[in-house]
């Protein structure tokens, strides 16, 4: 319990950092606020894969996505992900990187995530967050749970998440932390 209180201020104080940025025109994040985030994160995924299904234009839809969502926009060292499937590259510190995560390596042309096979593009066609718990501190949020991804043959896949959210001066949540990995498996 106590790792875990330490752990949870460390990231309280990141993220109280990050918002620095932001907090001219911040206002309270409100629970609606996180579920409404989480809702259009979870459609925009299914969204790039049926986009690529359809033989569409994914990686605009991708790129939509990330500057909706995440806060790359605002300050290249700002957002700290950690995706799943990452196991050579461990973190994406930039749009460029997470672009990569979601559509794959060869559609970016970026030789640092050669691992990357383009996780948005399965295509998924379902993605349901289940909150553990959602900790909300004034312009700063923070939630964890479980969310699963179901592909279009009916398979279900659970990952384990933390997103970490802040108010951007127009009042938009954006993304700052997204920790996701698989459930240990002994």
């Amino acid at each position: 319990m106590k790792l875990f209180k330490s752990t949870l201020v460390l990231v309280c104080l990141c993220l109280a950092s990050i918002n620095l940025a932001f907090a001219s025109n911040s206002s309270t994040i409100t629970l609606k606020d996180v579920e409404q985030a989480q809702s259009e994160w979870a459609q925009g995924i299914v969204k790039i894969g049926q986009t690529f299904a359809d033989h569409g234009d994914y990686k605009k839809v991708t790129n939509e996505l990330i500057k909706k969502l995440y806060a790359y926009n605002y300050d290249k060292n700002m957002v700290l992900f950690k995706p799943t499937k990452a196991a050579e590259e461990h973190f994406r510190k930039n749009h460029e990187a997470a672009l990569s995560y979601f559509i794959g390596y060869h559609n970016v042309k970026n030789a640092n995530y050669k691992e990357d096979k383009g996780f948005a593009l399965a295509p998924w066609k379902k993605v349901v967050f289940h909150n553990y718990q959602v900790y909300i501190h004034n312009d700063i949020a923070i939630a964890m749970g479980i969310y699963c991804f179901t592909d279009t043959k009916g398979k279900t896949t659970e990952v384990e998440y933390t997103f970490g959210y802040v108010k951007d001066p127009n009042g938009n949540l954006k993304i700052v932390l997204h920790h996701s990995s698989l459930p240990f498996d002994d």
